[in-house]
């Protein structure tokens, strides 16, 4: 199948990857050049980890990267698309903007698939004259790793194309989740609240970072912290998909936290900037409280 993935930042370069290893054809593409150099770096630093693991041959990583093509042109990299997934930033503005010219440059009966992790399918799907055809394939990060493909049918998306998308998602080795088009669907509704009560939990002076990353660690058996999880994701992602809950259901309960929105304000995103409620320093894995919660 030829898929383009729009986005070549980490999510993007991951759900290229995979599709890739797959033996799909693919298209990778950005606005910056500069972006999709980087992602191929990573794509292949990643190839590199699976190789040492055992799990990948050389010829495997080889063929992989030769099914990777990156293109700054939106219309030229989508002309013979049959699956385009969008994975750019969590803003609806961006997402309504490509989703308009996806419909103008992607064949007819091209899929147009989104990586949001909370914005309304049938809100993106409206931006264009092919609803039916518009779905849901939120991936989890890291892409590579991660088994789950959450599914999420819009308003109008067909069983056809949900089967389609269902199908693909098994063939590449992961366990899609059919879910219905409700603000944060299954994952976020879930998580993102648990994040941001640990936030106000923070904020409140309950506990510190360390000691509630630790009670949700040892106590409920989570591998990560949830502040640490906020910083793996990116503070301002968790802000925005936060507003998107608050939104959707106008529930005061999924009002986000004000030191998260403080911290997102400050430019301290986690560790994407270095800095959130840990502070990160490349090539060091020690997990250092950050300087405005020591």
């Amino acid at each position: 199948m030829n898929i383009s993935v729009i986005g070549a930042g980490q999510m993007g370069n991951g759900i290229a990857h995979v599709f890739a290893q797959s033996g799909h054809s693919v298209t990778l593409i950005d606005i910056a050049q500069a972006s999709l150099d980087k992602a191929l770096v990573t794509i292949g630093k990643n190839l590199d980890r699976q190789v040492a693991k055992g799990t990948l041959t050389e010829a495997q990583k080889a063929e992989t990267l030769k099914n990777i093509s990156t293109n700054t042109d939106m219309a030229a990299g989508v002309k013979s698309a049959e699956l385009v997934v969008e994975a750019a930033t969590e803003n609806i503005d961006l997402k309504l903007k490509i989703f308009k010219e996806l419909d103008t440059h992607a064949p007819a009966g091209c899929i147009l698939g989104t990586n949001t992790s909370s914005i309304s399918i049938t809100r993106i799907a409206a931006a264009t004259k092919r609803p039916t055809h518009v779905i849901g394939m939120h991936f989890m990060n890291p892409v590579p790793i991660m088994k789950l493909v959450e599914v999420i049918r819009g308003y109008n998306t067909t069983d056809a194309v949900t089967k389609t998308v269902v199908d693909l998602s098994t063939a590449i080795g992961k366990v899609p989740v059919t879910v219905n088009d409700y603000a944060g669907f299954v994952a976020n509704r879930i998580l993102m609240p648990m994040i941001n009560e640990a936030i106000e939990t923070l904020f409140q002076g309950v506990g510190g970072v360390a000691e509630i990353d630790t009670v949700m660690k040892l106590g409920m058996a989570h591998p990560m912290g949830p502040l640490q999880l906020a910083d793996f994701i990116g503070l301002d992602t968790c802000l925005a998909i936060m507003r998107v809950l608050h939104d959707g259901f106008g529930n005061p309960k999924y009002a986000p936290c004000p030191l998260l929105v403080q911290m997102v304000t400050a430019g301290k995103l986690g560790v994407k900037t270095g800095e959130g409620f840990y502070a990160y320093t490349p090539g060091s894995k020690d997990l250092v409280v950050a300087p405005a919660f020591s």
